[in-house]
């Protein structure tokens, strides 16, 4: 079955972008939530559909939802104040979310539902973010009458992230670079593959109920990473392992600043356990994982006033 009309939560990010210009070439109609239109204004070049709702009020949602054949849940968050088992940032965004939309989906009679997730996420996992993520899938998966597909990237990089940017923009700025968890090991995913896996998914019926790990070709420390971005674009600073206990401090230092933090502890916390596939990406999504090497020094030493522009918005959540 072809799923024509998508509704799309969470479009206006860093692999919705991606994923609306894919969705729209394959000739789909997509419509887009937001809180804010301006959120969106990037997206207006496409035709598709942008609607200012609260994605939370149930009414709003059902109202969204109505008439769609699938639905796509990107919403995500990397920060949250603290909690037990997590803060309620991420109750509100990787739980109780999932669990509006996911209700919304089976009262509208609308059997797709495609989730992302996280690598790692379990509701026993190392860090408030990967326990919420964890309980998000299972709210997804619980709800009956659902074909639901859950997707598990790696930290994703592409042009605007605020992953391979930030390791660049500190090492413009900055002499050395103080770095906890410093062999933590990744594997990161191109986010044009992510965003074609969720296609390739999306009318796929051997992919209900599956759960897919997206990954690159290579694993990296953490310590590699930042090396290949200060390297990449000529200002190869001088990295300093720090230990756990430095490490946490730093992370309570970064918390207590003005702004979104570079690194919170919470985000030590999931770097306890590698952030790496348990296997190859399944063969029925047909992707080849690009490269790091492949696609990251045309970007990273993109200094034009768009390169800039992305990075500022990237950072502002834009």
């Amino acid at each position: 079955m072809r799923h024509q009309t998508i509704a799309l939560i969470g479009g206006t990010g860093f692999i919705g972008r991606d994923l609306v210009n894919r969705l729209v070439k394959d000739g789909r109609q997509v419509r887009i939530a937001t809180r804010r239109r301006a959120h969106a204004a990037e997206l207006s070049i496409f035709p598709v559909e942008i609607l200012e709702i609260d994605v939370y009020d149930p009414v709003q949602l059902a109202a969204f939802i109505h008439g769609a054949d699938a639905v796509i849940n990107l919403s995500g968050i990397l920060h949250s104040r603290r909690g037990d088992p997590y803060g309620a940032d991420f109750a509100r965004v990787h739980v109780e979310l999932p669990k509006k939309i996911a209700a919304a989906c089976v009262a509208q009679h609308v059997p797709r539902l495609l989730h992302m997730s996280a690598l790692g996420a379990r509701s026993d996992g190392a860090s408030m973010y990967l326990r919420s993520k964890g309980d998000g899938e299972l709210v997804v998966r619980s709800a009956s009458g659902l074909h639901p597909t859950i997707f598990r990237p790696s930290v994703v990089f592409g042009p605007g992230d605020r992953f391979l940017n930030t390791f660049a923009n500190l090492q413009r700025n900055l002499p050395v670079i103080p770095l906890a968890c410093a062999q933590a090991r990744f594997q990161p995913v191109y986010v044009g593959d992510v965003a074609q896996a969720i296609l390739r998914a999306l009318d796929l019926e051997r992919s209900h109920g599956k759960i897919y790990e997206l990954g690159g070709p290579h694993i990296y420390t953490l310590e590699a990473l930042v090396r290949f971005a200060g390297e990449t674009i000529g200002q190869d600073r001088r990295i300093i392992r720090l230990p756990r206990w430095a490490g946490r401090l730093q992370a309570r230092l970064f918390e207590l600043l003005p702004g979104e933090p570079v690194l919170t502890r919470d985000n030590l916390d999931s770097m306890k356990i590698d952030n790496v596939l348990s296997a190859p990406m399944a063969a029925e999504l047909g992707i080849m994982p690009t490269s790091l090497e492949a696609v990251a020094p045309e970007y990273l030493n993109d200094l034009t006033p768009r390169g800039r522009f992305n990075l500022y918005r990237a950072r502002a959540h834009r």
